[in-house]
């Protein structure tokens, strides 16, 4: 499949996700997006495509800065609060590594946001 085929699918399959989603779902979506994403720009520092490691980083903030945007900072209370400043931290541990070209710290993010993944999943799960 080619680059080009590739995206279109990515797109269309994107679309069909997000026409009925709640926007629980809307988040994990997104959450998928950037795990994939930060495992590309993961294989990029690998690889040393630093072009495509910047462009792949710049993507991945631009997803934890949505993420975080769509927060109800008024009604969500310290939970919210807390994932704010986490998402910041993701965000700023991403800079870092794309400056140190360190994949350990993309690894680390990975890490903290597949658990807030989980955390998604599970209210996914019990609202339906």
């Amino acid at each position: 499949m080619t680059y080009d085929a590739y995206q279109s699918y990515q797109s269309v399959n994107l679309k069909a996700q997000t026409a009925q989603a709640s926007p629980v779902q809307l988040v994990l979506v997104l959450m998928d997006g950037l795990l994939d994403e930060l495992a590309r720009a993961r294989g990029h520092i690998e690889a040393r495509r630093f072009e495509l490691k910047a462009a792949s980083l710049e993507k991945c903030v631009g997803i934890i800065n949505g993420l975080s945007s769509a927060l109800d900072m008024d009604a969500g209370g310290e939970v919210v609060n807390n994932l704010a400043r986490l998402y910041d931290y993701c965000a700023e541990r991403l800079y870092r590594a794309g400056v140190e070209l360190d994949v350990a710290i993309i690894d680390e993010v990975r890490n903290l946001l597949g658990q807030i993944r989980d955390g998604w999943q599970g209210v996914q799960a019990r609202h339906g």
